[in-house]
């Protein structure tokens, strides 16, 4: 059994040697970006105890040796009106409860952790975690009071946009069938102000991942605790709006904070005749279901949507381990070790050629390790530096609102 160093406020907490396989699992494997679908749990085939079609089931997570995940609470973006932020508060307090029916049908398997101490204690004791994350703020429905709410439900990270501005701050994709401008040096707005000001006062940590450049700024400026990019790219790498440049994950690092480099094949190599073979894919699949517009809720499990994408595969061959860890390297020569985390996007468009789904964590591991990288080194990667910022953010948080 081999002994991973850790160096960090965690260090008590992680020198412990749990049931590695054949000693080479780091002391807690995290992933930061999990997604669910709004049948999750309801319907027999997304019911995570069983072997699913999803990328993120319990039994690949227990197999593949991923300790720990955050599952997300996704809402697509829509009208900034009272119809479209109540559609959106909807949709999210049912995601609450499905995750929550998770840890409950499961207990003996997995629990939901809302510190850091939980994960690693939940680690100890052989049990995988469950946290959750939010992605795009407009779940809150313009109502600040909903950041007391959501962290009573265990929300521990707020992804403050998605594709298309929102109220709380500008997207790296602005949406132009929302009437968003295709160019802004707008970034956060003032109820996106005191969304990160709240967050910094119960102890959520602020994701900026799909913010836009200007709205990482603000961010960076206003917080008084680290940030994290919970599923990012590097720009220099791809030129893709979503990768950060390297000045903003030099910033996000001097901030103290974690850029979770993302498995999500579009981030990781451009492939414009896969884009426009996706695109008609779901196009094909929409119309096939009956239905205007795609809508990956709907179609993506669907069984024309599956045998499609297996196509599209085949010809348009996904991105490597080795494409993903060359993201990982550039990350770590900007920002530094202490600074770079993982996510895989799974259930949400990740997925790379060698860790497809959960199953496969290890290979990732195996990568990192063929890479160069020392095991007190990936230990930070796959959570250590993750769990350092978010006890940051829950030292910098006051007591009273917690």
């Amino acid at each position: 059994m081999k002994l991973w160093p850790y160096l960090g406020a965690l260090a008590p907490l992680l020198l412990w040697t749990g049931p590695a396989a054949a000693g080479e699992d780091p002391p807690v494997t995290i992933d930061t970006h999990v997604d669910i679908p709004l049948a999750y749990m309801h319907e027999p085939r997304f019911d995570a105890g069983h072997d699913t079609p999803l990328q993120v089931d319990l039994g690949k997570m227990e197999r593949g040796g991923l300790n720990a995940a955050f599952f997300v609470i996704y809402v697509e973006q829509g009208p900034l009106n009272a119809k479209g932020y109540a559609k959106a508060v909807a949709q999210a307090r049912r995601k609450y409860e499905d995750i929550h029916l998770l840890v409950q049908r499961y207990p003996r398997r997995i629990k939901l952790a809302t510190t850091p101490e939980q994960v690693i204690a939940n680690r100890k004791a052989g049990v995988l975690s469950a946290m959750i994350g939010i992605e795009n703020g407009y779940s809150l429905g313009h109502d600040l009071k909903n950041m007391d709410w959501v962290f009573a439900q265990g929300a521990r990270y707020i992804g403050l946009t998605h594709v298309g501005h929102n109220d709380l701050c500008t997207s790296s994709m602005p949406t132009a069938e929302l009437g968003d401008p295709p160019l802004s040096d707008a970034g956060l707005s003032a109820f996106g102000k005191q969304v990160v000001e709240r967050a910094n006062r119960l102890g959520i940590m602020v994701d900026v991942s799909h913010s836009s450049d200007a709205c990482v700024r603000d961010v960076l400026a206003l917080s008084k605790a680290p940030v994290i990019a919970s599923h990012s790219g590097a720009h220099a790498l791809v030129n893709h709006p979503r990768n950060l440049p390297d000045d903003l994950l030099r910033a996000i690092a001097a901030k103290g904070g974690v850029v979770q480099a993302v498995a999500y094949k579009g981030f990781l190599k451009l492939d414009p005749g896969r884009e426009l073979a996706e695109k008609a894919l779901q196009a094909q699949v929409a119309k096939q279901a009956g239905d205007k517009q795609y809508d990956s809720e709907k179609h993506d499990f669907l069984p024309a949507y599956v045998q499609g994408m297996a196509r599209i595969d085949k010809a348009f061959p996904l991105p490597t381990l080795d494409d993903y860890l060359a993201q990982i390297r550039h990350m770590v020569d900007v920002a530094g070790i202490d600074h770079v985390g993982i996510a895989s996007d799974f259930d949400g468009g990740g997925g790379i050629d060698g860790w497809r789904d959960a199953s496969q964590t290890r290979n990732v591991t195996a990568a990192l390790r063929k890479a160069g990288f020392s095991d007190a080194d990936i230990a930070k990667l796959w959570g250590g530096n993750l769990l350092r910022v978010w006890r940051a953010v829950e030292q910098t948080a006051d007591a009273p609102a917690r």
